[in-house]
């Protein structure tokens, strides 16, 4: 008889981005206004309090080899993923897109309404991760940092 797996908690604690200069990865991710924890690491990896999951950053080849995963060639269009800095209004997207934009994001998309309701616009970092800057129904962004869903 095969016991069977007691099912996991599910939960999602560190996003990392693989970046090709982590230093000067750190200093953008500083600009931004991340806290960033446990700098005994160097700059062999970044760790960043976001008020949700944490964010790293990582040497793009070294995180490729611990996947086991080529890291050549590297993309250079979308790679389907997008990291979300929700809003509390549409004026908040507009500050916090202009504040990224004036630390050496490159805008990718203005600021603009969308079909289900929210504002919305994008810029990438300096490895080309995409980041959604966003207001949407629904969602909210408590005091405490953190996203909180509708029912």
């Amino acid at each position: 008889m095969v016991k069977e797996l007691a099912v996991p908690v599910p939960r999602l604690t560190v996003i990392t981005l693989g970046v090709s200069d982590i230093r000067a990865s750190i200093a953008f991710y500083d600009a931004l206004g991340f806290s960033r924890r446990l700098k005994a690491t160097g700059e062999a990896v970044a760790f960043y309090d976001t008020g949700g999951p944490v964010l790293a950053l990582y040497h793009w080849d070294r995180l490729a080899a611990g996947a086991s995963v080529p890291d050549r060639p590297r993309p250079t269009t979308f790679r389907g993923t997008t990291l979300a800095w929700n809003c509390a209004t549409r004026g908040e997207v507009d500050q916090v897109l202009a504040f990224a934009i004036g630390k050496g994001a490159a805008l990718l998309k203005a600021a603009h309404e969308t079909d289900y309701g929210g504002y919305c616009g994008y810029f990438a970092d300096p490895d080309g991760h995409v980041w959604e800057v966003v207001v949407a129904p629904g969602i909210e962004v408590g005091e405490d940092r953190r996203v909180h869903l509708a029912e």
